[in-house]
């Protein structure tokens, strides 16, 4: 268990940033390609939580970015190298670039000052896309992890983010997998020994904190 303190140093909101992993229409919206994990994803809360933490992001002058998996209609860029690439080509629900699929699922919203970041290419929401850059010139050092799935995305954002340096935080209740006893297991046994594990909860408790203690600018990081 991280303390109060220690929380508070690594959601330091001037370094820190929120990242959601593949909360897109076709994945956790009420048409998804994956009804089994949307279905998880909002019969769990997670989704509701994800929307609420990206509210609390903005308040407390956090950056937010949206991670987006989608594809060419001509598939043009995309790996067909694992199983799981080949599966997606035949979901019924295209994540197409442009589609409403790959638009940011509701309650979650996306503000002027969100960054979305799109791939078309591979498994992980950082290695090889436009997180990285951005983080560094925002000047983040920790970044909230929040999203889907438990059984490939999140914990490979969160394997690259530690390679690359960042803190690495995630909160449990903000992140959804199949089946929904895997998810629990993952965080325990493989996440908490590279990450922070939190709620969302105290996420927002902690920003909180940190707005009435006046103690720590609030601006935006990147902002001039």
């Amino acid at each position: 268990m991280v303390s109060d303190e220690q929380l508070a140093r690594q959601l330091d909101p001037t370094t820190t940033a929120l990242l959601t992993v593949e909360c897109q229409r076709g994945v956790v919206g009420t048409e998804s390609a994956l009804p089994e994990l949307a279905a998880e994803a909002r019969s769990s809360g997670a989704l509701h939580q994800i929307a609420r933490l990206v509210e609390g992001a903005r308040d407390a002058g956090v950056q937010v970015l949206h991670a987006v998996a989608e594809r060419r209609p001509d598939g043009r860029g995309a790996n067909r190298n694992a199983r799981l690439f080949r599966a997606a080509a035949r979901l019924p629900v295209p994540q197409h670039i442009g589609t409403p699929a790959v638009r940011i699922a509701p309650p979650i919203t996306v503000a002027d000052e969100d960054i979305v970041v799109r791939r078309l290419h591979g498994l992980s929401p950082v290695a090889g896309t436009d997180v990285d850059p951005l983080l560094r010139n925002l000047g983040c050092r920790t970044v909230l992890v929040t999203g889907v799935s438990a059984n490939v995305a999140v914990p490979n954002a969160v394997f690259d983010l530690v390679n690359l340096g960042y803190t690495a935080v995630v909160a449990r209740d903000a992140v959804a997998g199949v089946p929904a006893d895997y998810t629990a297991a993952m965080i325990r046994h493989t996440l908490a020994l590279v990450a922070t594990i939190t709620t969302g909860d105290e996420v927002l408790a902690c920003w909180q904190r940190l707005r009435a203690d006046g103690g720590r600018p609030l601006t935006p990081p990147g902002t001039p």
